[in-house]
């Protein structure tokens, strides 16, 4: 349809939503007047000719309707030129309509034509175009979609328009079609879209999410926490998610449409789209966003970004967006904060969430079986399945009507390719509630879940090929601790452990477990049992809080608790870099040991590790694991244990010299310690925060000297008042991994008090 060409004499107002219009925001609608019923015998009322109803242009109301649907801050609805309405399902947006003269609804009829954009063939019933005449309020609806006139004020119309609460998500375009009764017509096309998104606000919403500050914190928050480590020192890391920004919505819809295959009907469904985009984000089976890189040395990530030195989505959607060529490089929290900003910026509620000790049961048998030698290094050619120090997924909040009521509310989802679903790899959505009570058939890949954060770690000793395998030990409580996400409103962890599983060693875990098992496929006998042996007892002892840079020692005690029989204890206690993933890299240290426990005797093996002795062996995120393999030699025993260590990095300090006024540039200074005994060379700051359109890139002109501190400053100017965060990351050829946050609150620029800083959250969690 061709658009009515027509010019206004005018602009009434250069910051309204598409073409200039005088906006009627400030009108109070009820007190427009209704239509005038004109006297139609003469076609001249005051001096103008009464044709067919013709619009001139429309004033899509971008103020208010931003703020009735929080979606304000998209940049489709804020930048200079071409702005785009950006609305959500379900919920009434206005318009304000001007005509060549008053509508009057005796002689003229209007209809609105809603088309999905990207559709070139539409069929009748196939949901991606709507037909919706006017009607007088209080008028009963045929459709899903309703128009209804709200009054009028001289030549301006004003609509209010409803989408279906189960339409499609997708960049809508409108006709507007007029027709005088027994007369000619005309069609109006306008040339922006209208954006039309999920709807967490909206009862009828299949995404509805019941609380202010939950939707505040899963669906609008545009920066936040994910956290990374090990179980036994969790470390913070900030994230922007910037859903808001240049390109991000537009990105999202091409995710969905172009590479997750989602077509017609179903991208109106949160369950079908989510899986798309857990299939999406990875580069396997299609073009992707990111590629996955999990290596060891510096020189493997040649070619692209190293994963540690992303510290937002925006560079990362906007490059992927602009080349439509996969983004390098990626780990699972990388994974899941670009998977985070695409549901958020689509109104899909979601958080990404970390597991630690987080299994990747390869075989399906809900246990991870690790084979050990009679050295305790694991023997990989027998190992497939792995336990990652931590892993980080995400879950997003839906109804399904799939699989009953019980089981709504939060699904896991994860991007990150481990394993094939359907031969693809994705993975979700997983209801919690089917996860915590082991109803493992219920899609989607539930199994999988549940036996990340529920499956048992079995240990094996081989002795050589023809002994069968010794079982060492049945760890049934170690996997899938500290479920962790970033609490609401808060700059702070929230342990979310019991939506995933019974509370361990209890009745409930155990039932559940059992229940798992007897509907595994997978599930093999296990034969040849270690004898039971509780004589003598190990206990790990490890110094808390070690700053990288400094010595730390590792202590094993062992008692005999027999008041009469001794016994020969003989075995090795060592220090190994690993990866989050599992891997074991380079030896650090080891002491063997061979030593006789009286009756009631203590013994202590201590081993003294130097920075010389780990700095040149330590792997991306300054990870070691610590393991025993002892064997009571009069009993034929044996013995393993193994915890997770890690240095801690510096934070990066953040400060802001001026009070934060929204649309005013202010002063940023960055500030690290080298806490290293050599110098940090060639070192970066990398950025992310409000106002700043691309992740910025700060180098260091100086090497930085042992104990001193790098400095840099940039500026930038918050585009919106309220809640921001500035998230920073400091790389060097000495020291990785080092991040640090400012959230703080922008004050809009009519308050004249000090808005109030919240300050840097450094601590570790």
């Amino acid at each position: 349809m061709g658009a009515v060409k027509s010019k206004l004499s005018r602009c009434y107002n250069s910051e309204c939503g598409c073409c200039g219009l005088r906006s009627v925001e400030s009108y109070d609608l009820k007190d427009l007047p209704r239509p005038p019923r004109l006297d139609t015998s003469n076609d001249v009322i005051d001096g103008t000719r009464q044709g067919v109803l013709a619009v001139q242009g429309i004033d899509f109301c971008i103020e208010s309707n931003g703020e009735n649907h929080h979606t304000s801050k998209f940049n489709l609805m804020t930048r200079d030129v071409d702005r785009c309405l950006v609305v959500r399902r379900g919920q009434a947006f206005k318009l304000d309509i001007l005509l060549n003269r008053p509508y009057d609804a005796r002689r003229d009829a209007v209809s609105f034509i809603f088309y999905v954009g990207d559709v070139e063939k539409r069929g009748p019933s196939d949901d991606t175009s709507a037909a919706v005449p006017l009607l007088e309020k209080g008028t009963e609806a045929l459709g899903s979609w309703n128009a209804v006139y709200e009054g009028q004020m001289d030549s301006h119309l004003i609509v209010a328009v409803t989408p279906s609460a189960d339409c499609i998500v997708a960049a809508w375009r409108m006709d507007i079609d007029t027709k005088l009764n027994g007369g000619s017509s005309l069609s109006y096309t306008h040339p922006l879209p209208v954006y039309v998104l999920f709807n967490p606000w909206c009862l009828n919403d299949s995404v509805y999410m019941p609380g202010h500050s939950h939707r505040e914190e899963y669906v609008q928050e545009d920066g936040g926490l994910m956290f990374r480590g090990v179980h036994n020192r969790i470390k913070p890391t900030p994230w922007n998610y910037a859903q808001y920004e240049k390109d991000i919505l537009d990105c999202a819809l091409y995710l969905v449409r172009e590479i997750g295959k989602i077509k017609g009907r179903a991208r109106s469904d949160p369950i079908r789209t989510a899986r798309a985009l857990s299939a999406a984000v990875n580069v396997q089976d299609d073009n992707g966003v990111l590629f996955g890189n999990w290596g060891t040395d510096l020189s493997d990530y040649s070619g692209g970004t190293h994963p540690l030195k992303w510290v937002g989505s925006l560079a990362i959607l906007q490059r992927y967006y602009q080349k439509k060529k996969p983004v390098k490089y990626a780990q699972c929290w990388v994974y899941a904060g670009v998977l985070t900003t695409i549901c958020r910026a689509l109104g899909i509620p979601c958080r990404p969430v970390t597991g630690y000790d987080a299994a990747h049961d390869s075989q399906g048998s809900l246990t991870i079986d690790i084979i050990k030698d009679e050295n305790g290094n694991t023997l990989e050619e027998f190992t497939r399945d792995s336990v990652w120090n931590y892993h980080v997924w995400n879950e997003v909040w839906m109804e399904r009507p799939d699989l009953g009521p019980e089981y709504g509310g939060w699904q896991a989802i994860d991007s990150t390719p481990q394993e094939t679903s359907e031969d693809v790899y994705r993975c979700g959505p997983a209801s919690l509630r089917a996860v915590r009570d082991a109803e493992l058939q219920r899609p989607y890949d539930a199994a999988y879940v549940f036996a990340q954060v529920n499956a048992d770690k079995v240990l094996w000793k081989y002795s050589g090929e023809i002994q069968p395998l010794k079982l060492m030990a049945r760890d049934t409580s170690s996997i899938g601790q500290n479920i962790s996400t970033k609490a609401i409103g808060k700059m702070e962890r929230e342990d979310i452990t019991n939506l995933y599983k019974y509370p361990e060693r209890t009745r409930e875990e155990r039932l559940t477990m059992e229940k798992a098992l007897r509907k595994s496929e997978s599930i093999f006998a296990r034969y040849y049992l270690n004898d039971a042996f509780n004589d003598v007892i190990f206990e790990f002892e490890l110094r808390d809080d070690i700053k990288i840079g400094q010595d730390f020692s590792v202590v094993l005690h062992m008692k005999n608790r027999s008041a009469i029989n001794q016994h020969n204890v003989k075995g090795v206690l060592r220090v190994d870099t690993v990866t989050y993933t599992g891997v074991t890299g380079d030896g650090v240290k080891r002491e063997e040991f061979d030593l006789v426990l009286g009756p009631e005797g203590k013994e202590r093996i201590s081993l003294q590790v130097t920075f010389d002795d780990y700095y040149k062996k330590l792997v991306d995120q300054a990870s070691f694991n610590i393991a025993c393999l002892a064997t009571i030699v009069d009993r034929n025993f044996d013995y393993f244990a193994q915890d997770d260590f890690r240095v801690r990095n510096p934070d990066i300090k953040i400060s802001i010299e001026e009070k934060p006024v929204s649309k005013q540039e202010i002063t940023v200074t960055v500030k690290v310690e080298n806490p290293l005994p050599i110098p940090l060379k060639n070192g970066k700051f990398y950025i992310q925060g409000p106002g700043l359109e691309n992740q910025l890139k700060i180098e260091l002109n100086e090497n930085v000297p042992p104990g001193e501190v790098a400095t840099a400053q940039f500026k930038l100017t918050p585009p919106w008042s309220g809640k921001h965060q500035i998230s920073a990351k400091f790389a060097s050829k000495e020291m990785h991994d080092v991040d640090g946050f400012l959230s703080f609150t922008v004050a809009p620029p009519e308050t004249n008090g000090i808005p109030p800083i919240d300050g840097v959250e450094t601590r570790q969690i």
